[in-house]
């Protein structure tokens, strides 16, 4: 079947492939495009044939209906019968270039996979002889008749691979289709879901839609719910599965329903040669983990066709299988427990309450809450009592749920008997009600509990989550000092060691000792296959505060790197996550605030309702909003974000800083100081050190530098890293033209292009105080071309800045300038006398207050 897209859904992600098709068109015999089903073969032909002009095209497309008749795939081009004694291919050929009339007689053939022998072999006369340039689709993997083969390996046709779409060109293609802005997380989950194949993608979006899953709201396109399979998307990807055999069937149920799955095990079960014969045709794909061999399905819809094939009976049979053969084994391996227990769960089997319990706690590992608390329940339900219970309560917390979380436990109390009990209650007790916010109580049941425990790796764990509620209450030194109890609590266990050096990671980071967050987080990920798997809170908190510290040193491009990692850690919910908000800061500070929105608002949708860390985010785009002058929608966000945030200190200063810049949108300067000075406060009653340094600046920003100056100076003794000086000198050198001109060069060197065009446009004022006009002017003009770097946004530094405007023939003079061309040289291009050009010239540097070509050039051409 050949690929035939609607002609809504946009041609994109194939620039650099469509340009060389139209090259080699032009100065060779022809193309040979290569690729999967479904990548979009057919459009990128359909699209260079219609951009070509000189040519006759020809068009033929191959069938498995036509394949069985001779030159069947042009039978529409050929008429009348071949003269006696004539060669049958030079009367075809002769018959294809009358029927391209005018024009160089260009022959296009659609799956030439599935030419007759007849036509193949005319397609390759016909690249032989040159009498025709050819442009031919085939599809990868399939065995191509023997004279089409021999286009490409005798090198009369170029061959190009056509690969699926990257995530970024499918959200490309994804807004131009759906006429809007998608979310991020929807456009990874159908590029992963679709592999990028444009067919399955567009098929996907239909479904989508037609099902309600994916919908627009707020301006923004998002898949919420399962995956639908329409009848037709059903049928693509039948049709590809092809007619398979009993055996057959089996291995692909079988991997359908346990992938990853080992080969031997998936051996054992089945026929060898099925799987043989399976892996062959691509169904299937062997893939290395380590020592270990996996086989998985060779396309996500592969899976979603054929469990939705199976009716309830047969899927229990299936998962039931493999359970029993993975225990067979001998469970080798912890995820084999897992694994094993899911398989029965699912099947509706019996399976042991300490093997329930085991997997809950991988699956918490993992940081699938989801998963974590469905095995849990299950626990508890076979019979494990009060370590199913905790564990079931941490999950819930970070799933949202801390009401139930808090009744499970407290209706677990009585059965609480054993020291392990005690101290794995009292953790989730305490965890639970710090998540909701009730942080005086959480630090009493873990102190307590740290207090009473008497051995050592229990009061070791309950000093550490003693020190994270301490921290979440702003009360950093406290934190510190349960932290140093942890540490005394010896000997040290791995899990103990990472969480450790967790805590001591992030009251570092926010409290502006970056260097060693830094270090501490990189000693401590070097070992991580140690703990990865007995700490799912590590990894993310280490991350959290190694992306804080970057940000507060001034390493944009690593702050960025570290919030990619985080936001890619895990499909499900994180115990610390709201990495967006740290992404859409870098954004901010760079000048992006469009992007900070996208970002804060794509990860905010993906947060549970209830989280901090959804204030966090939400606070964020309120921010940038602000900065954009869509003052009415931030201070619609503003609200739900403080009263999300402010459950914790730990995340209540982005809010506290939003609400300075919302207030300064809307005109209230005044307000948006005070509301500067109060979140200052905050910030260094929490030992907050690095938010403290964006709140001092923010005052110099707002034009009332003399509260900030002292204060930032000293902060620069207490934070690591290059911006808090630069920060400082900002807050000197208000009405220092030069001091501020050398501060915004250090801003724009860090990626800090907001922060350079605001210092750029004080000194254009500070000269202007001054009486120098002409510097006044130079200066205007730089911040200007620093401004158009940060599209929308508009702060009170930026308000006054004029664009500088020059005539079109002023703009044109002053590129050639730039260029290095000479007043004469300008006059010869522009038929003008050498003295009207260089008049000009000179009035662009009066009206820009510059003197020098290149300057001016740089200026104007600015990104």
């Amino acid at each position: 079947m050949s690929e035939q897209l609607g002609s809504a859904w946009p041609f994109v992600g194939r620039g650099g492939q469509l340009a060389t098709v139209r090259e080699t068109l032009r100065s060779r015999a022809g193309v040979m495009i290569a690729g999967d089903a479904g990548v979009g073969k057919s459009r990128l032909a359909a699209q260079a044939l219609s951009g070509l002009k000189g040519y006759g095209v020809v068009r033929a497309l191959g069938t498995e209906t036509a394949a069985v008749i001779p030159f069947g795939a042009f039978a529409h081009a050929l008429t009348g019968p071949p003269g006696s004694g004539e060669n049958l291919l030079r009367w075809a050929a002769r018959h294809l270039r009358v029927s391209a009339g005018r024009g160089e007689l260009l022959v296009s053939v659609d799956d030439a996979h599935r030419l007759d022998p007849a036509s193949a072999a005319l397609v390759h006369h016909l690249a032989e002889s040159g009498a025709a340039r050819l442009l031919v689709t085939v599809r990868s993997g399939e065995p191509l008749p023997a004279p089409v083969a021999a286009l490409w390996k005798d090198e009369l046709l170029c061959r190009i691979e056509l690969p699926p779409l990257t995530v970024a060109e499918v959200g490309e293609a994804l807004a131009g289709a759906l006429g809007g802005e998608v979310a991020g997380p929807t456009v990874r989950h159908l590029a992963r879901v679709s592999e990028g194949n444009v067919l399955y993608l567009r098929e996907l979006v239909h479904a989508g839609r037609a099902a309600g899953c994916l919908t627009e709201t707020d301006g923004q396109w998002r898949w919420q719910g399962e995956l639908s399979m329409t009848t037709r998307l059903r049928e693509l990807v039948d049709a590809r599965i092809g007619h398979l055999d009993q055996d057959e069937r089996e291995v692909l149920e079988l991997v359908a329903f346990g992938e990853p799955l080992g080969t031997e095990l998936l051996v054992s079960l089945t026929s060898p040669s099925a799987t043989e014969r399976v892996e062959d045709r691509g169904l299937i794909v062997a893939v290395r983990d380590g020592q270990r061999e996996h086989l998985r399905l060779g396309h996500p819809l592969y899976g979603e066709v054929v469990r939705g094939g199976c009716g309830t009976l047969r899927t229990r049979r299936r998962l039931r299988m493999l359970a029993e053969a993975l225990e067979a084994s001998g469970l080798r391996r912890r995820e084999d427990v897992l694994r094993a227990a899911v398989w029965r769960l699912d099947s509706g089997s019996t399976a042991e309450p300490d093997m329930l319990l085991v997997a809950a706690g991988l699956a918490w590992a993992r940081q699938d809450p989801r998963l974590a608390a469905r095995l849990a329940r299950a626990a508890m339900e076979a019979g494990a009592s009060v370590a199913a219970v905790a564990l079931l309560g941490q999950a819930l917390m970070v799933l949202g749920d801390a009401d139930a979380a808090l009744t499970a436990l407290r209706q677990t109390a009585r059965a609480v008997v054993t020291e392990s009990e005690r101290a794995q209650y009292a953790i989730s007790l305490g965890l639970n009600h710090a998540w909701a916010g009730a942080l005086a109580e959480a630090c009493r049941v873990l102190g307590e509990a740290a207090r009473t425990l008497t051995d050592p790796a229990w009061r070791q764990e309950a000093y550490i989550y003693l020190g994270v509620a301490e921290f979440w209450a702003g009360r950093t030194t406290r934190a510190v000092e349960s932290l140093d109890r942890a540490r005394a609590c010896t000997p040290i266990t791995v899990r103990g060691a990472a969480h450790v050096a967790a805590l001591d990671a992030w009251s570092s980071a926010y409290s502006g000792r970056t260097e060693h967050t830094i270090a501490v987080v990189e000693q401590a990920l070097a070992g991580a296959d140690g703990w990865g798997d007995e700490t799912p809170h590590a990894l993310p908190t280490m991350l959290d505060a190694r992306c804080a510290a970057e940000t507060f040193a001034g390493r944009l491009d690593a702050a960025e790197r570290t919030a990619d990692y985080g936001m890619e850690l895990a499909v499900a919910e994180l115990s610390v996550s709201g990495f967006g908000a740290f992404r859409a800061l870098v954004s901010r500070l760079r000048g992006d605030a469009e992007g900070a929105v996208r970002w804060s608002r794509d990860d905010a949708a993906g947060l549970h309702d209830r989280s901090p860390y959804r204030g966090r985010c939400l606070a964020e785009q309120a921010h940038a909003l602000a900065l954009l002058g869509r003052t009415a929608e931030a201070r619609e966000l503003l609200p739900e974000a403080e009263e999300l945030a402010s459950r914790w200190a730990f995340t209540r200063h982005p809010t506290l800083q939003a609400a300075v810049w919302v207030a300064a949108g809307c005109g209230d300067l005044d307000g948006a100081v005070r509301l500067c000075l109060s979140a200052a406060d905050v910030a260094e009653k929490h030992e907050q050190f690095g938010h403290l340094m964006f709140a001092l600046h923010d005052l110099v920003r707002l034009g009332v530098p003399e509260p900030a100056a002292d204060r930032l100076s000293a902060l620069a003794e207490r934070v690591d890293g290059p911006l808090v000086g630069v920060l400082a000198r900002h807050a000197r050198a208000t009405r220092d033209p030069e001091g501020l001109r050398a501060v915004a060069a250090e801003f724009e060197r860090l990626g800090m292009i907001l922060y350079a065009a605001e210092a750029t446009a004080q000194e254009s004022a500070a000269y202007r105080a001054l009486g120098r006009g002409a510097l006044a002017k130079g200066a205007q003009t730089r911040a200007w071309a620093l401004a158009r770097r940060c599209p929308g946004v508009s702060t009170p530094a930026l308000v006054e800045l004029a664009t500088p405007e020059l005539t079109p023939r002023q703009r044109e003079i002053v590129q050639l300038a730039a260029a290095g061309l000479t007043n004469r040289q300008i006059a010869d291009r522009l038929t003008v006398s050498t003295r009207t050009a260089a008049n000009h010239l000179q009035a662009v540097y009066e009206k820009l207050g510059v003197n020098d070509r290149a300057e001016v050039g740089r200026l104007l051409t600015s990104p």
